[in-house]
């Protein structure tokens, strides 16, 4: 969790008397340095990038869960405070798990050393679980690692944010003859997500291709490989995020 008693100490600095009904509230990492910085207090109290990681709603700070906030990235260093919502439920896959044969002629003896999320990605990829829940063999990796999106404005709710150059990373993507795909990756089962993880590299990657760009959440657990196929209505509402579809998959 971002440490609680450092943003309490922002906040009173910066957004105490500030009305989050009327627009968002500004901040820096050079402003939330000067605050964290004479602190005596672990490390995780005083990393703007810690203090910035709040990835689940159960991950912010207790002063953003009670006013209804939460933090958007607009730039490099730069932040904006903002009330309405900001995560997507990744709900249960209650359908029967697909038992899915490999379509590989042999056997990956090193794709099961280690447990991280782009070990999955890069297996299910390799024995075709993602060409297979897209329904499209032509799928190759294209995409992969940080990059710095370009300038783009969307709405959350009836606020207008304008981003510029905010870094972005793609667990992995995908590009096939119609269509593009864009895959963020957990390592095991989480109830939510925050939207931008998934919102930022769409706008990125839309505006980089004519093709239609899909968003896939990906997770493992439990040896079965679960999948979520996100939409956004309208590419200028944050908030426009739908679930299409999921499956989970069981190796046999």
């Amino acid at each position: 969790m971002a440490s609680s008693s450092s943003w309490e100490l922002i906040f009173k600095r910066y957004c105490g008397s500030h009305d989050f009904d009327k627009s968002p509230c500004f901040i820096s990492a050079p402003m939330i340095k000067d605050v964290v910085s004479r602190r005596k207090t672990s490390t995780a109290g005083k990393e703007v990038r810690i203090l910035a990681k709040q990835d689940t709603r159960e991950s912010r700070p207790k002063i953003f869960e009670d006013r209804g906030l939460f933090l958007l990235p607009i730039k490099n260093g730069e932040y904006v405070i903002v009330k309405g919502e900001g995560y997507v439920d990744i709900p249960e896959i209650e359908s029967k798990a697909i038992e899915y044969d490999p379509k590989l002629e042999f056997d990956l003896d090193t794709a099961h050393i280690g447990d991280s999320e782009m070990q999955h990605v890069d297996y299910a990829y390799a024995i075709s679980i993602i060409r297979s829940f897209m329904r499209d063999p032509s799928l190759v990796l294209t995409i992969r690692g940080r990059k710095y999106t370009p300038p783009f404005s969307f709405n959350v709710g009836s606020f207008r944010i304008d981003t510029k150059s905010v870094q972005t990373e793609v667990d992995a993507g995908y590009e096939g003859k119609e269509q593009v795909v864009l895959i963020e990756a957990k390592p095991s089962k989480m109830s939510n997500t925050i939207i931008r993880q998934l919102y930022y590299p769409f706008r990125q990657w839309q505006d980089h291709t004519k093709k239609p760009v899909k968003t896939l959440f990906f997770g493992k657990s439990k040896g079965e490989y679960m999948i979520w196929e996100f939409q956004f209505v309208d590419k200028n509402d944050y908030n426009s995020i739908r679930l299409i579809r999921s499956e989970r998959f069981k190796i046999v």
